[in-house]
């Protein structure tokens, strides 16, 4: 028990790491092509962009499928990486891009520094010269109120 929780805590926390270098180094690398549009200025509800979260999602729901009978580490691997997904997706895709509209005049101070960093990180349109490819954990510099 006490390692199942383990791993699904770890499992979460690792993955800001993986989301910062898959968004880096590969989103911003090699498969630009499938993450450009989500730097483009179109409004469409479905990105190919889309398609990381959904190689994400297929990586959970395997970890889930191959530790649930014996309700063993694997699951909760799983588990991990698909509570990650429900925050990255609530948090990126419905507040700080708003998809759908939600928390729009928050005084929340992480959570207006998440957006200022995310909106940094947008102000390159291209692949190259990028910042802020993080999530959940912000850089110090988006908490100061801006001068």
């Amino acid at each position: 028990m006490l390692l199942n929780a383990a791993v699904l805590i770890l499992s979460f926390a690792s993955m800001e790491w993986v989301a910062w270098s898959t968004h880096k180094y590969v989103m911003h690398g090699f498969l630009w092509s499938l993450h450009k549009d989500h730097h483009d200025k179109s409004h469409s509800p479905f990105e190919l962009n889309d398609l990381f979260g959904v190689f994400f999602a297929l990586v959970s729901i395997t970890c889930m499928a191959w530790g649930y009978q014996q309700m063993d580490w694997p699951f909760f691997l799983g588990l991990g990486i698909a509570l990650y997904g429900g925050v990255y997706f609530f948090v990126h895709d419905m507040f700080v891009h708003g998809r759908i509209k939600v928390l729009r005049s928050t005084k929340n101070k992480y959570l207006v520094a998440l957006r200022r960093a995310h909106r940094m990180h947008h102000r390159h349109l291209g692949k190259d010269h990028g910042e802020e490819f993080g999530f959940l954990i912000v850089s110090p510099k988006y908490f100061r109120p801006r001068t």
